[in-house]
């Protein structure tokens, strides 16, 4: 379908020309996105490891982020979902769908994003589709990694007397996403920044996710999108099993804990907010050792914040061992 006349762009063959069919470059199979399919020639011993996740204008960005880091937020969650299966990733194919007032700067910087990070992670496009809708705004993403055959990590392996294990810091995404909205105006400007660029940006654990998979160690594991309580409910119940989570040892980034010294009632949303793009994971406890110290080397720190009980569900505890209770497991679109 070609882009309407009362639209900003060029005609859609034009778009593609002029701002995709660069971001192909070095992947033989694409042919330049001139044809209606590519080619990947697995390697030999692996097998291919699939993900695609969309982003919606006013659900999963807000309408005036700059379009750049709504390309890159859009390549790396997807790449963290390959992440958390230990993959290695090779390409993507993408989906646009703009509106009549998208405009060609806007369109401009989106592809320029895409190609900041393609640079950064490895990867590039492989094809996809350009088309028009009446909006929202619409993107679509499938990214494509490759990992040692039957070596992919699920999420339905937990054991009971698992420890359960979560890298960097928790929160910050929920957070920045207030920030965004004018709250926490009392925070210093370079913390305000730090959780901003959290949710803007999140940090696929890609050369953990690997490691992590090499070592087989880890018996279960998932990046937390949807929220921390509802990610691990979704292992949980994966592996038939429930899970206990200690809130106090939940890790948080400095400006997320400054926020929660003021505002208690907020603990629930750090917990629950999602946009995290963490990897949880599970392991033997004897194993947790190993774990963390891998984990030092590479650069990205986990933390021990449960574990895998008998039973369902999952139970949040306070710092005193009580229950509390959680209004949301996570975040669902409907």
């Amino acid at each position: 379908m070609a882009i309407p006349p009362a639209s900003k762009l060029p005609g859609e063959f034009d778009l593609i020309a002029r701002y995709f069919a660069p971001l192909s470059a070095g992947m033989p199979g694409a042919l330049g996105l001139q044809d209606d399919a590519c080619t990947y020639a697995l390697p030999l011993g692996e097998e291919l490891v699939l993900t695609v996740d969309a982003l919606v204008a006013g659900i999963h960005f807000l309408a005036d982020d700059p379009a750049d880091l709504v390309a890159r937020k859009l390549l790396r969650v997807n790449l963290s979902d390959l992440a958390a299966k230990g993959a290695r990733p090779v390409g993507y194919l993408m989906t646009t769908a703009f509106t009549a007032e998208t405009d060609e700067a806007w369109v401009a910087a989106f592809a320029k994003g895409l190609a900041a990070d393609q640079a950064e992670f490895g990867v590039g496009l492989l094809g996809g589709d350009t088309v028009a809708t009446p909006g929202p705004l619409s993107l679509t993403l499938t990214a494509i990694g490759t990992v040692p055959m039957g070596c992919a990590l699920r999420r339905n392996g937990a054991k009971a007397g698992d420890a359960v294990l979560v890298s960097g810091t928790i929160g910050d995404g929920a957070l920045g996403l207030k920030v965004l909205r004018h709250e926490f105006l009392e925070l210093p400007s370079h913390e305000r920044k730090f959780l901003a660029d959290r949710y803007h940006l999140p940090q696929p654990r890609v050369a953990l996710g690997q490691a992590l998979m090499a070592s087989g160690l880890v018996h279960a594991m998932m990046d937390v999108s949807d929220g921390l309580v509802g990610d691990l409910a979704h292992i949980a119940e994966a592996s038939g099993l429930g899970a206990t989570l200690r809130a106090a040892e939940v890790p948080l980034s400095s400006a997320a804990a400054e926020i929660l010294a003021e505002a208690t009632d907020l603990l629930p949303l750090i917990l629950t907010g999602g946009d995290d793009y963490e990897l949880l994971l599970t392991a033997a406890p004897n194993d947790v050792p190993a774990l963390l110290g891998l984990a030092a080397e590479i650069g990205t720190p986990l933390s021990v914040i449960g574990e895998i009980t008998s039973g369902a569900g999952v139970h949040v505890v306070d710092r005193d061992g009580g229950d509390m209770a959680m209004v949301t497991g996570g975040y669902r679109h409907f």
